[in-house]
């Protein structure tokens, strides 16, 4: 088990259910529209948010956001300590920084004294793309073994100050270092891991490399809180997290969709049928399984593990439940009976 942060209210590791976390597109000095942001990110099941606050404009709208947010916020730090050191003041519940780009020992001490102070945890957030020159000559590239190694330069480097209030992440755009790096971490350390594959391009390969890389390390038993990186609304990650969570049976909560893949006896537009319900059921917090069968023949039967599902013919389907045929119905009626059924479950 590992050790366990506290964010704002929200537990990290220790034995935590995997946390979700995103991260805002808004400007941080546009106060108004990060607020609607992060409304948006909590109703889609986001636990954390995070915020870049890269000059002193971007920390004092920081600082208004903290005061209203509906949810624990982490503050994005690059380069200059004194951002890190005014967002742990304006209310940060987490700040994420990477050690070695905010200058020497006195300003880690300074970041690390404040935070110590306010109970503030810290992210040490290594990546392949930034790695230090040093271990780019020592490896050659950023391997899995330069992450780890990059990772507790900087954790021991907090523990010389006595913090130890932390969490890890070493992320690559490469699914298989990402993996490497967080496998070889967990086996030497028990500081909580936030894993994700960073820079994943277009949403469809983004979702897949995403999938791989973080269900990888959940199935390993490895990873305490997730973001899944799209290049799209954050709203998508926070559902694209829920989606991997359950797939990798670490979360009930919500609608399992399950579908055939259609073939020659689909008489039915089940492609557009299955979007509809997805989009009609994705803020569902019900632990259901919900099947939607291409055909009559064989989809009550293939799906008779599911709680509730429909099934297509020529012009009409059936409502089933548990395999059993609940009822049969026109094809235009099969949407919005199935979706007032769960409503009722």
């Amino acid at each position: 088990m590992t050790r366990q942060i506290n964010v704002g209210g929200v537990l990290i590791g220790g034995g935590a259910d995997v946390v979700i976390q995103s991260m805002l597109n808004t400007k941080t000095t546009d106060v108004e529209a990060s607020l609607a942001q992060i409304h948006q990110l909590k109703a889609a099941g986001c636990q954390i948010a995070r915020l870049s606050v890269q000059n002193m404009e971007a920390a004092r709208g920081f600082a208004d956001i903290c005061a209203e947010s509906e949810l624990p916020l982490v503050a994005d730090i690059h380069f200059d300590y004194k951002l890190a050191i005014a967002a742990a003041e304006a209310g940060a519940s987490k700040i994420r920084i990477n050690p070695g780009n905010i200058g020497g020992e006195d300003r880690v001490k300074a970041v690390v004294d404040v935070c110590k102070d306010k109970h503030i945890p810290i992210r040490i957030g290594v990546n392949g793309g930034s790695l230090d020159k040093r271990l780019l000559d020592k490896y050659g590239h950023p391997t899995a073994e330069a992450l780890v190694e990059s990772a507790f330069e900087h954790l021991e480097l907090l523990e010389k100050y006595g913090f130890y209030d932390t969490c890890l992440s070493m992320k690559s755009s490469a699914v298989p270092t990402m993996v490497a790096a967080a496998r070889l971490f967990r086996s030497k350390c028990d500081y909580p891991l936030h894993i994700g594959v960073t820079e994943t391009g277009p949403v469809r390969m983004g979702m897949i490399k995403s999938a791989m890389g973080i269900g990888a390390l959940l199935m390993d038993g490895i990873g305490d809180t997730i973001r899944v990186s799209l290049t799209d609304d954050p709203v998508q990650e926070v559902y694209a997290a829920k989606d991997i969570l359950k797939a990798a049976g670490l979360r009930k909560e919500g609608v399992n969709i399950i579908s055939c893949p259609t073939c020659g006896r689909t008489r039915i537009d089940l492609i557009s049928l299955v979007n509809q319900v997805d989009e009609a059921l994705k803020d569902c917090k019900k632990p259901l399984t919900v099947a939607v069968m291409g055909c009559v023949v064989n989809g009550p039967g293939e799906a008779r593990e599911a709680d509730i599902g429909i099934a297509g013919g020529d012009g009409w389907g059936m409502l089933f439940e548990k395999g059993e045929q609940v009822a049969k119905l026109p094809y235009d009626q099969l949407l919005d009976t199935l979706v007032k059924r769960v409503n009722e479950m």
